[in-house]
């Protein structure tokens, strides 16, 4: 394959010119790397390098101005948009910012295209002026200001582009714009080089001016790369722009128009490939690449080009490590770098000012990768001791300062990062340089120094020298709002460069890179429906009726430009892949793109289509099973020395694997901080508030005076104990507060429904509150001892019979408390768990002599009081009504039997922890 770039030297070659003396004019930088190399393939002897620019390099040299940055320009425009509006109806900078940006857009179109000024805003103000959408013939003051703005646009222009001419400065639109003026001085004072223009397709007016001076006064060659299937179609986009070139140019009525190749009706092998989401595409690109580089031939006619830049990274993690030589040449986005979003969280908890920062914000920040080694103290680290102190105390909300007390060595640090910035941007900057260089100190002092993390804080610092210089100049970021809005302006448009292969190897790019480049395989990603082509989007001010008068570029103009680079890339290419995504993503993805739909109708090439389904591998539940090894039933052994309690007991019945977990390795569940109060929480706080009313009177009778006493200190004492649990947590409004009054109203409830039972002539005894016992029993087969422990919530006498009473805050039915067969207690968590419990306590109170039987035993559910004591039962068969309700010596011998088949079972080295399958 000859390429373009080869072809354009060899007939220059023919034509007798000297190569060294040219002044190549390229689309891009890129390509001129390329063009040097295919040059010295052709030379016989060493020469002097040619000249050769971008375009917009030529262009910026034609006009003698400079080209500021974006972001520079915005306060230029800022600085003519405050000289021209009075002070009460100025906007600050973070609100002119957003429509400043759309303008400074359009401004740039009608300089390129070479729009006389007064014409298009005079036009502009005209449609608005008879558009505007009140029917009052008194305009309001919204309407007047309405169109005010549209009035004033030639003003700011002529302001903003004054201001910018006077300090040789522009932005591409202007310089494009005083470059076709000055181009009649450089034709005069340039009157033997030569320029060679190649590769171009679409040009603005300004460009097409430039080039056609240059070629009527002999000054210029110009080669397109233009297919003759695109060029003499009369409806394909992709000759849109030359098909009018070579109409309209009063150049080519009396010169040839050459250079239309045939190369695209050759032999190619098309796949069209559909493939989920991003990450799909790229785990199948480097599939693609290691096939393509199989016996290690390696890939330097090979091309991946990018639809969409956020594809970059996954794309790179998924080459073969057999591919070693590449290039790179997007540059990735510093927004994807880490440091990105830890800058991000930062000026989102600053942003508002706040006294005390929301709990998980702090964690984010001072957890983020990119400085959690700043916290490490010895022998452990701060960062880990502040999360483990907000979690412990409950901390939803906290203080600088209340930090800084948590950790001594690292104040300094702690100031950096939460000290208020006062809504003040010299503060935020000043705060965000010296973190900067704390982590890059830090970084320097470790042995294993990253390199590419030197790199991103580098160019961040740049970048805060950046908003620094520019809100010293000129002082219109008054908020940290304003400020943000211009940090992510810069950072949206800063990128790390790769060092690379340029000429070896594989290539990486974007649509816009590959211009005038070739390739013998290509493989292009995203190609969709709104990514390539991107369709109807219209960031601008002007209307598309009054682009189409002014023969401004419109979406279908923008369209066609990218039908250009996809198709020309198909060029002389015979391997292409074309990859696309099936997903319906939540803006755009699912729909192939009409390049596709048109490869398709035009017939020239067999397209072989196939969708791409990710393997996903059919992966067979195991559920865990843990052997009782020596190290186990030594755990086990010092847990029965020490004692099983009730509920650990059921939670083994409920999963075996949770039992082991919790009680033989000592893993407890991660308990976060409590925004909302937990149940758990409530649970607590009831069964602490009944333990300070009753206690007191172990051994006496229960009286309506006691209670009423209990009703006075509710309040006081429910408040006490959610202090103790709770911690620094607020309960005083929104959600917590109906919490906390759900706890009282449950006492109080409780309390009314013991004083309703007094007055019906019930007499209670307290016998005991809160006990907590333990007991030793005997097992057969077992050769250590086993012990059990619990505290019986409440254990009391009604009318002479005793009661063993457990209070559960949730809601408890009747039947969750009733029992058929007793095998089945040891088997079915969710039906028998609380029949386990209260026979258990029982059992154990029974072992003490603490109770004599026969006695009741039950639970009261606070959240289902009207159904008062639930009692345990055991009923002859699952229908019947008639239960036994008194627990018997032979009742406590019968679930004894269980009880000890299910510790054996524990016990037993034989018998594994298996995991159970829960619904």
């Amino acid at each position: 394959m000859e390429s373009f770039i080869k072809s354009v030297l060899i007939d220059l070659k023919s034509k007798g010119l000297r190569i060294q003396d040219l002044n190549f004019i390229l689309p891009s930088k890129r390509a001129g790397v390329f063009l040097k190399h295919q040059l010295s393939t052709l030379l016989e002897q060493p020469i002097l390098s040619p000249q050769i620019l971008s375009i917009e390099e030529f262009v910026e040299e034609l006009s003698g101005l400079q080209n500021l940055p974006n972001t520079e320009l915005l306060f230029q425009l800022y600085s003519a948009y405050l000289n021209l509006t009075k002070k009460e109806e100025q906007e600050p900078f973070d609100v002119f910012s957003k429509w400043a940006q759309i303008l400074l857009q359009d401004f740039n179109e009608i300089d390129r295209y070479l729009i006389p000024q007064q014409q298009i805003f005079d036009y502009l103000s005209a449609i608005k002026e008879l558009n505007h959408w009140s029917l009052e013939t008194n305009q309001t003051d919204l309407i007047k200001n309405h169109l005010k703005f549209w009035k004033r646009l030639q003003e700011y222009y002529q302001a903003f582009t004054e201001i910018l001419l006077q300090n040789n400065q522009g932005y591409q639109g202007l310089i494009y714009r005083e470059a076709s003026e000055s181009l009649e001085a450089y034709i005069e004072n340039n009157t033997s080089k030569i320029h060679v223009f190649l590769g171009f397709n679409a040009l603005n007016e300004s460009e097409s001016r430039i080039i056609q001076g240059l070629l009527q006064n002999d000054l210029a060659h110009i080669y397109w790369d233009i297919d003759k299937t695109f060029i003499d179609d009369e409806i394909h986009d992709a000759g849109l722009f030359t098909r009018q070139h070579r109409s309209q140019w009063n150049y080519f009525k009396k010169h040839s128009f050459n250079w239309a190749t045939s190369y695209y009706y050759n032999p190619k092998t098309i796949e069209v490939i559909g493939i989920p989401k991003l990450v799909g595409q790229a785990k199948y690109i480097g599939q693609l690449l290691e096939k393509l580089n199989i016996g290690n031939k390696g890939l330097t006619s090979t091309a991946v080009v990018m639809g969409e830049e956020n594809l970059l990274i996954p794309t790179l993690n998924s080459i073969p490590k057999s591919i070693t030589h590449l290039n790179v040449t997007m540059g990735l986005p510093l927004k994807f770098v880490p440091l990105s979003s830890f800058f991000e969280k930062l000026f989102y908890i600053h942003k508002t000012n706040p006294d005390k920062y929301y709990y998980k914000d702090v964690i984010d920040v001072i957890s983020h990768q990119s400085i959690y080694s700043l916290f490490e103290t010895q022998p452990d680290n701060a960062s880990s001791y502040i999360s483990a102190h907000i979690q412990k105390n409950n901390l939803v909300y906290i203080s600088n300062d209340e930090l800084k007390q948590l950790t001594d060595s690292k104040g300094y640090l702690i100031d950096l990062l939460f000290k208020s910035w006062e809504n003040q941007p010299k503060n935020a900057l000043e705060a965000c340089s010296n973190l900067v260089l704390l982590i890059k100190e830090n970084l320097q002092s470790n042995k294993h120094l990253n390199s590419l993390e030197l790199e991103y804080l580098y160019r961040f610092n740049t970048l805060f020298n950046q908003l620094s210089q520019l809100n010293n100049d000129y002082e219109y970021l008054n908020s940290i709002n304003s400020l943000h809005g211009v940090y992510k302006e810069l950072l949206s448009t800063e990128t790390l460069d790769f060092k690379g292969e340029p000429l070896e190897g594989l290539q990486i790019m974007g649509m816009l890179e590959s211009r005038v480049l070739d390739f013998e395989t290509v493989i292009i990603s995203s190609v969709n429906e709104g990514i390539l082509p991107s369709g109807k989007t219209n960031n601008s001010f002007i209307p598309f009726d009054v682009k189409i008068e002014n023969k401004l570029p419109t979406f279908k103009e923008k369209d066609a430009v990218y039908t250009y680079h996809f198709f020309r890339l198909l060029q002389r290419a015979k391997n292409v892949y074309i990859l696309y995504n099936t997903e319906v993503d939540a803006l755009k993805g699912g729909e192939k793109s009409r390049f596709i739909t048109q490869l398709e109708i035009e017939g020239i090439h067999n397209i072989k289509h196939s969708i791409i389904s990710p393997e996903v591998p059919v992966i067979e539940k195991k559920l865990t099973q843990i052997a009782k090894t020596p190290l186990v039933m030594e755990s086990l052994k010092q847990l029965s020395a020490k004692g099983f309690s009730p509920s650990s007991l059921t939670n083994y019945i409920r999963n075996p694997i949770d039992f082991y977990h919790e009680k033989v390795l000592g893993i407890k569940e991660f308990e976060d901080v409590e925004e909302n109060i937990a149940a758990n929480t409530l649970g607590s706080v009831i069964h602490n508030t009944l333990e300070d009313f009753y206690k007191p009177l172990e051994g006496a009778f229960l009286t309506i005076e006691h209670l009423k006493n209990f009703k006075t200190k509710a309040k006081e004492t429910v408040t006490s104990h959610f202090k103790n649990l709770y911690k620094d947590g607020d309960f005083t409004k929104g959600k917590n507060l109906i919490i906390f009054e759900i706890a009282l109203r449950y006492i109080l409830n409780f309390i009314n429904l013991e004083i309703e039972s007094l007055k019906n002539g019930d007499k209670i005894k307290i016998l005991a509150i809160e006990a907590d016992e333990t007991i030793e029993i005997k097992i057969d087969n077992l050769n250590f001892p086993i012990k059990l422990t619990g505290k019986v919530d409440r254990i009391d006498q009604l009318n002479g019979v005793t009661r063993v009473v457990d209070y559960k805050s949730g809601k408890v039915e009747q039947n969750k408390v009733e029992i058929v067969n007793w095998e089945d207690l040891t088997t079915d968590y969710d039906k028998y768990s609380k029949s386990f419990q209260v026979l258990c306590y029982t059992y154990m109170m029974h072992q003490k002599n603490l109770i004599s039987l026969p006695v009741e035993a039950g639970i009261i559910s606070f959240k289902n009081l009207s159904e008062g004591f639930l009692k345990f039962g055991k009923k002859e068969s699952s229908g019947s009504r008639t239960k036994d309700q008194l627990i018997t010596e032979e009742t406590l011998i019968k679930f004894e039997t269980e009880l000890k088949k299910l510790i054996l079972e524990i016990c037993n080295p034989d018998i594994d922890f298996l995991e159970k399958e829960l619904g």
